[in-house]
């Protein structure tokens, strides 16, 4: 009798055992994989960007275009590996104005540009930064109003579309 006895203790501890093992385990983290890029691949993209919006007092889409070089660096692809267009049309084209332009623009006299550096870093990172002529031609701005290195284009919506008809991804929303 004492053996039978032994045996259900056993049994017992054992059927109560078994769900608390198998509820540790259903708890623990399943290991997932990350999916990336791939490090030796070319990547191409176009931003449209029209709006004024600012993030950290630039321009929105030209402050989400430089976080995508470093997203992409972040991956192992090196800037060079990146073919990437920013057409800025509408509102946004005054971010890519000279101070003296961007000041009548903003109607603010003392305004400094802030968009200037990071122009002028997403360039030297190889960007084609461009700005719509048709914007500029009814504004009254000329080519000498707009900051250096930068690429005028007859106007946005026809470079937009020409860049993904060349199968760059369409980024919109800035």
């Amino acid at each position: 009798m004492r053996f039978i006895n032994t045996l259900c203790a056993i049994g017992c501890v054992l059927g109560l055992a078994g769900p608390s093992l198998a509820a540790d385990a259903a708890a623990a983290p399943a290991v997932r994989e990350m999916v990336k890029v791939d490090p030796r691949a070319h990547y191409k993209v176009v931003y449209d960007i029209h709006s004024d919006e600012t993030a950290a007092g630039i321009s929105k889409g030209l402050y989400y275009a430089r976080g995508l070089i470093e997203a992409y660096g972040k991956q192992g692809v090196a800037p060079a590996q990146l073919d990437i267009h920013l057409v800025l049309h509408g509102d946004a084209a005054q971010f890519l104005l000279i101070d003296d332009t961007y000041q009548k623009a903003v109607k603010d006299p003392f305004a400094v540009n802030l968009n200037a550096k990071i122009t002028q870093d997403l360039l030297n990172l190889g960007v084609s930064v461009e700005i719509c002529h048709s914007v500029m031609r009814a504004k009254g701005w000329t080519p000498a109003d707009v900051l250096p290195g930068v690429t005028i284009v007859h106007d946005g919506y026809t470079r937009l579309i020409k860049l993904q008809n060349d199968g760059y991804a369409y980024l919109g929303g800035f």
